[in-house]
């Protein structure tokens, strides 16, 4: 889902990250609030730009804040019935808590997902309090206008993420409903995601209809919205489908015991003639009986001029194996395909206490069990 994303702090005992595409959508609230909503709502700031800009972006860092708020909210709950959580980021449609583990049960559902909404619920009143009451004992006009502004979208942001549409958390609410009454969480994510691509879609339609009757940015976000949520949707589902799949698997039961391995005294030319051209890997172990001496990639051969291959071993050019694309024979499925996906490798080494290497872990090895395993159960 995410691209390259910023560690920014640590909450409550929560990682904070920050994708690139929020600064994208941060410049662009501070400008709408700046030159667009505030000036339209109190047009004697229209002569005060610099007042209208520092409103923008306190606006921007209060919604920002109120989103990261609201997904606290979740994380605390998912944390209350032991989930585990791979931390909260922001991106340009909001905001997510990773929830590494699937709720055990309807009732750790509906808490967790209630909980960033009442979360929203009490920031925008709390907001509008201040506000209102605020004006009358003689708040500034920039000061209530920006108490006013986070009051207001923060409810806003509860009725959008209240729509029964899964993965907002209207949809995880009605899940939990669907769950508890027919006992099968798979079913009811099958029927949410499904109302989830369909309001996805909707929101399509209408962001088009607004980019005929002329409203280009309004209806562009719409459309994007529209995208992502069906996208969401039918990825949530398709997580969820994966996880049931390799619930309580190792990668001792996936892997492959007689890898592909580069011994340490092949020259650079015959990696590429003998492996690389027949395998086609970007990764290759280089072991000697047994014991793993590094990684050698594509990426550092091609670091080494041609002309050089034939005077150059293997073992000159690998690199000491990381902990990021190796694992042990006792890693859970899951964390190994998370590791993969956070490092967009689709072969993992597998590894002994001794540092012997063992075999190997594909992502097209885990995917077949993953179909015919679905397949079986349906």
């Amino acid at each position: 889902m995410f691209g390259p994303r910023l560690k920014v702090m640590r909450l409550a005992g929560f990682d904070l990250y920050v994708d690139l595409s929020w600064f994208f959508i941060a410049v662009l609230v501070t400008w709408s609030l700046a030159s667009g909503l505030f000036p339209r709502l109190y047009p004697e700031l229209i002569d005060r730009p610099g007042v209208r800009w520092a409103m923008g972006v306190a606006g921007a860092l209060g919604l920002f804040a109120s989103i990261v708020l609201h997904e606290l909210g979740h994380a605390i709950a998912a944390r209350r019935f032991g989930l585990r959580m791979r931390g909260i980021t922001l991106f340009i449609f909001g905001g997510v808590a990773e929830l590494i583990d699937e709720p055990p049960d309807a009732k750790s559902e509906f808490v967790i997902a209630i909980a960033g909404p009442l979360v929203s619920v009490a920031l925008g009143l709390l907001f509008l309090g201040i506000a209102w009451t605020g004006a009358a004992a003689g708040l500034t006009i920039p000061t209530y206008a920006v108490f006013n502004y986070l009051g207001a979208i923060n409810l806003l942001l509860v009725a959008f993420n209240m729509i029964p549409a899964f993965p907002l958390d209207g949809g995880r609410v009605l899940r939990a409903a669907l769950w508890a009454w027919r006992g099968n969480l798979r079913w009811a994510t099958r029927i949410t995601s499904k109302l989830g691509a369909l309001f996805g879609i909707g929101f399509i339609v209408l962001g088009v209809w607004r980019v005929i009757a002329g409203d280009f940015i309004g209806g562009m976000w719409w459309v994007l919205i529209g995208m992502f949520l069906r996208q969401a949707a039918q990825l949530s589902y398709q997580q969820l489908l994966l996880r049931r799949a390799l619930e309580g698997e190792t990668v001792a039961r996936f892997m492959r015991t007689d890898p592909v391995v580069v011994p340490p005294h092949t020259t650079v030319a015959d990696l590429v003639d003998r492996y690389i051209y027949v395998h086609h890997h970007k990764l290759y172990p280089v072991a000697s009986n047994g014991d793993l001496l590094g990684c050698v990639t594509t990426r550092k051969v091609k670091e080494l001029p041609r002309e050089e291959w034939g005077s150059h071993t293997v073992e000159e050019l690998a690199d000491r194996c990381a902990p990021e694309n190796t694992v042990t024979p006792d890693t859970d499925a899951m964390d190994a395909l998370a590791k993969m996906n956070r490092n967009g490798s689709s072969r993992l080494l597998v590894v002994d206490d001794q540092g012997h290497l063992v075999g190997i872990l594909t992502l097209k090895d885990l995917m077949r069990f993953m179909s015919v395993k679905v397949e079986l159960e349906e």
